[in-house]
């Protein structure tokens, strides 16, 4: 029983409008294909925006001794050499060209006095080198990388959600979906698809990530039979609003403490002294986390548990100047004026360092015709991503995926659609109208986001997430019967049961990684395993379907050629 929907036929079809996914659209027009975008919300909305600070390259236009190379060795340092080597190398090699072009097509950056595009200071980065637009910098990037595809011409699918990925022998063969407005179905035919979907922040309830981030890419390739690796890496962002309640979890710009921001505790002492003397402040994320949670734990946090972040001690005229975004945020949703007193921070869910699994030169996955950029893809942060790099990340890898995805659609003609697999999946999304459980989508969620702050959070243990399996199992159950109400035209509680979907798989593939890995490495951090165990340096968590079973299994890490080693070890 097929009831009607509507088909549409793209060379490449590119899941996902942010940074990535416009990045890889305009490399595969650029190609001579026809493009179709599919977003869940509306052009311009993409996650893209909220990324504030900067693009990381080493352009060497404040810092002259930067380099790719010690780009390189910084982004290594700082994933713990569970990065893809040469991911981490294209990116490092091929980011600054990335930079030029989005100038080329008219990105407005902030100037040093000679007028080449001026670079901070960030976490982790030895060299000034974020590109940035004030405090607004994932803003600029996405209206320039709209404007451009715009102006190829693409065609765009705003509102639509991608439920599943159409096989045929083997290889990818096209998607199917549905509108958010009023529930009818689309399927596309396509030659090569390309995930750009993004993270999974919405398994917590305190994350700076946006409605949309709920895991969807990962999980459309992780049930096409694609791999996803490194899960348990999920960063924690040690700056996001912790009052008023409302905005919990909203970013609060590394930005901050690149222009010379200082973290302190209720009683005023600067902690970040104890944990990383040498770097302070612009310590990794992963440290800077775990001590603001390390001092509130221990009883110097602040009224609303966090710490205290203060750039007052800097001009008013200088704050107003380059942390714009921030000067508002907080006037207009906390009544604070940060340019005569602190903010209060805490930390918050901010990005996964894990995702699908691919080829560094081609971002092609481990299925035919699927390639992934971004966040939605693994391998190039290792175990901890440093501020800015994902910038880069989305230009460096969009430009690939797009470009690998035009060239595979050259290659091959369309594949057939089974009839079979569009009337499961439409059967799976209809599910929730027919359920007679009392279980509310939104129910399930909230106890999901519950398990998953306090099992699955900064600081982890063994007891706590085998805990954590067995609350997911159930939830699994629960989600299952979930029953809503109501018509197909723009339902939010059947949106969100068919997106639990992927929050559960996501969850279960971070809690399982995490189980495994024995040790503290990154954004993973196990209280009762807290040091390095070299055997884990050497492979990789992979997540693998087998039936309607989630299996884990080790990969070997692939050594850094001798050159490249020498270099990164080297003080």
């Amino acid at each position: 029983m097929t009831t009607s929907y509507e088909t549409r036929e793209h060379d490449v079809l590119i899941i996902g409008a942010g940074g990535a996914g416009l990045r890889a659209a305009i490399e595969a027009l650029a190609k001579g294909c026809s493009v179709g975008v599919v977003c869940k919300s509306l052009l311009g909305k993409a996650h893209t925006v909220m990324a504030e600070g900067g693009i990381a390259a080493a352009m060497c236009n404040v810092d002259t001794e930067d380099g790719w190379k010690p780009h390189f060795r910084d982004t290594m340092r700082g994933g713990k050499y569970l990065n893809n080597w040469r991911m981490a190398q294209l990116h490092a090699q091929e980011a600054p060209d990335r930079v030029r072009e989005l100038e080329q097509w008219g990105a407005l950056f902030d100037r040093t006095d000679k007028g080449a595009i001026l670079q901070r200071a960030f976490g982790g980065h030895t060299y000034k080198r974020l590109c940035h637009v004030g405090d607004r910098t994932g803003l600029e990037m996405i209206r320039t990388l709209q404007d451009r595809g715009v102006q190829l011409g693409f065609d765009v699918y705003m509102e639509c959600t991608v439920t599943r990925l159409l096989t045929d022998g083997g290889r990818v063969a096209g998607a199917f979906g549905y509108w958010r407005e009023n529930g009818r179905f689309i399927v596309f035919k396509a030659k090569s698809v390309v995930i750009a979907t993004g993270g999974i922040g919405k398994a917590w309830p305190v994350t700076s990530n946006s409605w949309e981030y709920t895991g969807d890419g990962m999980t459309l390739a992780y049930e096409a039979g694609a791999e996803l690796m490194d899960m348990e890496f999920v960063q924690f962002h040690p700056t996001g609003m912790v009052w008023p309640p409302g905005v919990q979890g909203l970013l609060v710009t590394e930005a901050v403490r690149g222009e010379g921001g200082i973290l302190r505790n209720k009683l005023g002492e600067r902690f970040m002294e104890k944990y990383d003397p040498k770097r302070m402040e612009l310590s990794t994320r992963d440290v800077v986390a775990r001590s603001i949670y390390t001092e509130v734990k221990e009883g110097r946090g602040t009224e609303h548990g966090g710490a205290y972040l203060d750039i007052s001690h800097k001009p008013a005229d200088y704050v107003k100047k380059k942390l714009p975004s921030m000067y508002h945020q907080f006037k207009e949703l906390a009544d604070v004026d940060i340019t005569k007193g602190p903010m209060e921070v805490g930390p918050t869910c901010h990005y996964v360092m894990g995702g699908i699994r691919v080829d560094a030169e081609t971002a092609q996955s481990t299925l035919p015709g699927l390639f992934a950029a971004g966040e939605a893809a693994a391998g190039l942060h290792g175990s901890n991503r440093l501020g800015g790099n994902s910038l880069s990340d989305l230009l460096v890898f969009g430009r690939r995926a797009g470009m690998a995805a035009a060239e595979h659609a050259k290659r091959v003609s369309h594949a057939g659609l089974a009839a079979s697999q569009i009337e499961e999946a439409e059967k799976e999304l209809l599910a929730p109208f027919s359920n007679t459980g009392a279980e509310s989508p939104y129910g399930v969620h909230r106890d999901l986001q519950k398990v998953m702050q306090s099992l699955v959070g900064i600081f982890r243990t063994e007891e706590d997430l085998k805990k954590a399996f067995e609350e997911l199992e159930q939830l699994k159950a629960r989600a299952a019967k979930a029953s809503v109400e109501g018509s197909r035209l723009f339902n939010p509680g059947w949106h969100l049961a068919r997106e639990l979907k992927s929050l559960l798989t996501v969850s279960e593939a971070v809690a399982l990684s995490a189980l495994a890995r024995a040790e503290s490495r990154g954004a993973h951090s196990r209280i009762d395993f807290p040091n390095y165990d070299p055997v884990w340096e050497k492979k990789h968590n992979v997540i693998v379907r087998e039936g309607t079973e989630m299996k884990r299994v080790e990969s070997p890490v692939e050594p850094m050629p001798e050159d490249l080693k020498q270099f990164v070890m080297a003080d």
